[in-house]
C-alpha cells in the first residue's frame, strides 16, 4: 500500500485554488510541495498544516492504494 494524495488535489480544483495558494495558506515550503507533487510521504505536521489551512480532516486529503505489484499480485 501506499499514500496518495489525489483527493487533496481533487479538493484544490474544488475549490479553485493553486497549488501555490495552499502552499501560501498552510505556511509549508515549496520543497514540501515538490514532494507531495511527486507523491512522496509526508510527516503528518505537514498533512496537519493543510487540513488547517483547507479547514479539513485529514482523509480528505490522502488516501491509501495498492502498489502495482499488490494489484498484480491479486490476478
Amino acid at each position: 500500500m501506499r499514500i496518495s494524495y489525489r483527493p487533496l488535489w481533487i479538493k484544490l480544483a474544488e475549490r479553485e485554488l493553486t497549488k501555490q495558494q495552499l502552499r501560501e495558506m498552510s505556511g509549508i515550503s515549496t520543497s514540501t510541495l515538490a514532494k507531495l507533487g511527486k507523491g512522496e510521504n509526508m510527516t503528518t505536521d505537514v498533512l496537519l498544516k493543510i487540513c488547517e489551512a483547507l479547514n479539513c480532516n485529514i482523509n480528505e486529503i490522502i488516501e491509501t492504494v495498492p502498489d502495482d505489484k499488490e494489484r498484480f499480485r491479486n490476478y
